[in-house]
C-alpha cells in the first residue's frame, strides 16, 4: 500500500541552526527526535533564492536555468511537470495548507485574471484546503475570533507588545505560543487528518512561513536565547570591509532598511546596525525556529494519536537559508552558503536511521518522492533520487558538488539594471561548491573564488590570486560541463524513427 506522505517546509531556515546539525546554542528538540528516526541531510543545498525561484526548483525538480523562474513574481512556464502533478499521477489529491510562491503562466488565461496581480500563486495541481499567503488573512480572522483586535495596518500585528521601539528589541509578539501562524496552521492540518479515511493514503503539503520575517516571536521563545551570546558572526571588521568584497555585497548593504525585517525599525540601512542589534535579532531567530520545532512535535504527536505515524513518510526541509547577521545583513542572497544551506529531514517508516554527509539538493526531492511513493519520476529531471541514502547506503555517483544560482534583475523597476550598468539577462550568477572551493561565476560583473578550508566565512575574494589561477579555471570549466549536462532536456532523450518514438531515458532503456 502507497504510504501517506506529509511534506512540509519552513520557510528561511538555515541548514546549521538544528540542534542535531551540531548548532552551539539552537534547540530543536522535535526536530531532533525526528532526524534520530530517519535521515538527516547534514550538505543539503537550495537551488535558488529568493522564495518563488527556490520554491521552483524544489517544486519541479529542475535547475533554475531550465524552469527560469528567475525572481518572485517571474511566470512559472505551464509546459513544467511539478510534485504536485507527479502525486495525483501517483494516485494522491496532493493538498496544500501554505502557500508555494509560483506566478501563473500568463498565457493560460484572460489579462483580467485576478492571479496576474500576485507572486503568491498556487502550483498547478495543488489541491488547496488553506491558502495562507503573507498577507495571512485566514490567519488574522482566526484571531479576530479568539478576541484579538486586528490593526487596520495587518503588518502591525507583527509589532512587539510594549512600547514602541525604533531599534530590535525581545519583546513579545502581541498574540500566544498557540496562536502564531504556524501553530494556526498546524491546527487546520490536523483537523483535515482527522477527515481522511484510514484506508485512502493521503499526499499534504505544510508550508510554515517562519522562520522568516518579520523577526517577532511570542512568549517563551522571545527570551530563550541571550542576544550577549557570544557566538561569532561570519563577515569582516566592519561594514565596508564587506562591501568591498563585491558590487553585490555594496548593494546589498545599500538596498535593505531595517523596518523590511524588524516591524518599526526604521528605514535605516541594516548594514548600519550596532552588533548588540544584530545580536538581538539573531536571539529572536533562534527562538523562531524553536517555536516551529515545537509545532513539529505537535504534528508528530497528532499523527501518533490519529494511527497514521507508522504509514506517513515525513519529510521536512526549508525553501532556501537565512544571513542572519553574517556579511553585516539579514535575508537571503546570492553566494553565501548560508543563503543556501536548509535543512532536510526524511523520515520513511521501514527505513534506517542516518546521517548524510554527502551533498544534496533541494532538485533531488521530486525523484525522491517519486520512489517513496511508487511512481515513475519524470526521465528529464535534474535531482537523483535519495532513496539509497533511506536504504543505509549511498548512489554510485554520489554528488561531489554542489550548484544553486541567483538573479538579481529588478524587472519591473529596472533598478539593479541602472545600478549596475548591465541588461537584463546579464544580472545573474551561478556557484560550484565543493569540500574545498567555492566559485562564483557572474554574467556581467567580476567573479570570486573562495577557499573554504582557510576562509570557511566567505570574507576573502581569491578568484585574483595567481597561485589558484588553475582551480578558478576548473571550476569555471566544470561548470560549463554541469550547464551543458543540464539544459533543458525534457525532448532530447527521444528520437523519431521508422518504428516510432525512442525514449533513451525510460526504465526500459
Amino acid at each position: 500500500m502507497r504510504p501517506n506522505i506529509l511534506f512540509i517546509t519552513a520557510d528561511q531556515w538555515r541548514g546549521d541552526a538544528l540542534g542535531i546539525a551540531g548548532h552551539p546554542v539552537v534547540r530543536t528538540p522535535h526536530v531532533d527526535a525526528l532526524a534520530r528516526e530517519g535521515a538527516c541531510f547534514l550538505r543539503h543545498y537550495a537551488q535558488a533564492t529568493p522564495c518563488s525561484p527556490a520554491r521552483a526548483c524544489l517544486y519541479t525538480g529542475l535547475y533554475q536555468m531550465t524552469n527560469r523562474v528567475v525572481r518572485n513574481g517571474t511566470p512559472l512556464d505551464a509546459r513544467h511537470d511539478n510534485i504536485a502533478w507527479m502525486m495525483r499521477r501517483a494516485g494522491y489529491d496532493p493538498t496544500l495548507f501554505g502557500y508555494t510562491d509560483q506566478a501563473i503562466d500568463p498565457r493560460t488565461t484572460a489579462p483580467g485574471d485576478p492571479w496576474l496581480t500576485t507572486y503568491e500563486g498556487v502550483l498547478p495541481g495543488f489541491t488547496t484546503r488553506l491558502r495562507l499567503p503573507e498577507h495571512n488573512g485566514p490567519w488574522l480572522s482566526w484571531l479576530a475570533g479568539r478576541g484579538h483586535a486586528i490593526p487596520r495596518d495587518r503588518w502591525d500585528i507583527y509589532l512587539p507588545a510594549g512600547e514602541p521601539s525604533a531599534q530590535p528589541t525581545t519583546a513579545p509578539a502581541r498574540y500566544g505560543q498557540d496562536e502564531t501562524e504556524t501553530a494556526f496552521l498546524t491546527g487546520e492540518f490536523l483537523r483535515w487528518l482527522s477527515e481522511q479515511a484510514a484506508d485512502t493514503p493521503w499526499f499534504a503539503h505544510l508550508s510554515f512561513l517562519r522562520p522568516h520575517p518579520p523577526f517577532v516571536v511570542p512568549a517563551p521563545f522571545n527570551t530563550l536565547y541571550d542576544p550577549a551570546d557570544p557566538l561569532p558572526f561570519a563577515r569582516g571588521r566592519t561594514p565596508a570591509e564587506d562591501a568591498a568584497l563585491h558590487p553585490l555585497v555594496a548593494h546589498w548593504h545599500e538596498s535593505y532598511a531595517g523596518g523590511h525585517f524588524v516591524p518599526g525599525a526604521g528605514s535605516g540601512r541594516v548594514a548600519n546596525w550596532p552588533d548588540a542589534d544584530f545580536r538581538t535579532v539573531r536571539a529572536i531567530y533562534w527562538g523562531m525556529i524553536s517555536e516551529v520545532d515545537r509545532q513539529i512535535g505537535r504534528l508528530v504527536a497528532g499523527l501518533k494519536a490519529a494511527g497514521a505515524w507508522e504509514t506517513t513518510v515525513l519529510v521536512l526541509t526549508a525553501d532556501h537559508g537565512e544571513m542572519m547577521g553574517d556579511h553585516w545583513t539579514f535575508g537571503k542572497f546570492g553566494f553565501f552558503d548560508p543563503s543556501c544551506h536548509v535543512p532536510l529531514i526524511i523520515r520513511a517508516p521501514g527505513k534506517p536511521p542516518a546521517r548524510v554527509g554527502r551533498f544534496t539538493e533541494s532538485i533531488d526531492l521530486m525523484p525522491t518522492l517519486a520512489d517513496l511513493a511508487g511512481v515513475a519520476a519524470p526521465g528529464h529531471l535534474d535531482g537523483r533520487s535519495l532513496l539509497p541514502y533511506l536504504d543505509g547506503g549511498e548512489p554510485a555517483d554520489p554528488r561531489q558538488e554542489v550548484h544553486w544560482e541567483y538573479d538579481f534583475r529588478e524587472v519591473a523597476t529596472g533598478r539593479t539594471q541602472a545600478r549596475f550598468g548591465l541588461p537584463l539577462d546579464a544580472l545573474n550568477l551561478a556557484v560550484i561548491r565543493d569540500d574545498r572551493f567555492k566559485y562564483v561565476h557572474c554574467a556581467g560583473l567580476p567573479p570570486l573564488l573562495f577557499d573554504l578550508a582557510e576562509d570557511p566565512g566567505e570574507c576573502v575574494d581569491r578568484s585574483a590570486n595567481p597561485a589558484l589561477a588553475g582551480v578558478r579555471l576548473e571550476m569555471a570549466e566544470r561548470m560549463l560541463a554541469w550547464r551543458a549536462r543540464h539544459l533543458d532536456r525534457r525532448l532530447t532523450g527521444l528520437e523519431l524513427t521508422a518504428r516510432g518514438v525512442v525514449d533513451a531515458r525510460s526504465p526500459a532503456a
